[in-house]
């Protein structure tokens, strides 16, 4: 055999390998939830329908299957958010009595009702993630900020869906 063609067989038999493991191992892309028949027609009831939060949701439910309807009186399944926020709070100060590090929270409750009887009680879940805070930096770390608030409303998100895939 030649150099390169022993070197090809390696690399395949490793490829072979690395796929069989990943394979046997149980790991998998997570993918879209599959939504229950009651969720086919979903209404969101909510009070701001431009939060991050909600937008996410919206393209979730969608990504399952559910189809949003904007008529109360048409859906399978009503999705109620009682509590939309986010925000952050100081975690350190410097001696000099400047913030250091930050935690960006978000906090929603929620609760579904289907036609005819409460398949969700009301539910609250908070997310928070922390980043540090250079003063010299501040339109950066307001990216940041919102990047990271994006980011938990989509997490948010991804476990309400994924609640509503155990119904």
């Amino acid at each position: 055999m030649t150099p390169s063609v022993s070197a090809r067989l390696r690399w395949l038999l490793l490829s072979v390998c690395l796929t069989s493991v990943l394979a046997g191992c149980g790991w998998r892309l997570q993918g879209t939830a599959k939504l229950s028949p009651v969720m086919a027609t979903t209404y969101i009831d909510t009070r701001d329908r431009y939060t991050d939060f909600n937008r996410a949701l919206r393209e979730s439910l969608q990504a399952s299957g559910a189809r949003l309807t904007n008529v109360e009186s048409e859906a399978t399944a009503v999705v109620k958010i009682i509590r939309d926020e986010s925000g952050q709070r100081i975690l350190t100060v410097s001696g000099r009595n400047t913030p250091e590090e930050y935690e960006v929270f978000y906090t929603i409750e929620y609760s579904v009702n289907g036609r005819t009887e409460e398949l969700i009680e009301p539910e609250k879940i908070e997310l928070t993630r922390e980043y540090s805070y250079d003063e010299t930096a501040v339109l950066a770390k307001q990216k940041e900020q919102s990047i990271l608030r994006q980011a938990l409303a989509r997490d948010l998100a991804g476990q309400v869906v994924r609640r509503l895939a155990a119904l």
